[in-house]
């Protein structure tokens, strides 16, 4: 049990993954959406190519301000959406339906194959 300990203290250090070791924390942006926690729907858009507009409503949100889980309004439906972890970004995903962004670009993916470029607009 203590082998296997001290492998996977060595494992982590080769992969950079000890504190304060040269490590550079993540900024909040890149881990996913930031909210006041004031507004709701109009606090997150995404305003996208094909003319549309998609409100990202919070559901779930962390004391930093951190969307955890939302509601993407799709005009004729709602999608509900939750934050999946990722090395560089943030993807929301639901049922068909998912986001993959770094700070204000994100794609707005429908399926496998239809993806619009959106930029996102805080209020």
């Amino acid at each position: 049990m203590r082998a296997a300990f001290k492998t996977l203290a060595l494992i982590s250090a080769s992969l950079g993954l000890t504190a304060g070791l040269g490590s550079h924390p993540a900024k909040a942006a890149d881990l996913g959406l930031i909210t006041s926690g004031r507004g709701g729907c109009s606090e997150i858009v995404f305003t996208c190519e094909n003319g549309r507009a998609y409100p990202l409503c919070p559901i779930a949100v962390t004391v930093a301000g951190e969307v955890v889980t939302a509601s993407l309004h799709l005009g004729h439906h709602n999608a509900h959406v939750r934050l999946v972890p990722m090395g560089v970004g943030y993807r929301y995903a639901g049922h068909g339906v998912w986001l993959d962004g770094f700070r204000e670009n994100a794609l707005l993916n429908f399926g496998k194959h239809s993806r619009i470029a959106c930029t996102i607009e805080h209020s």
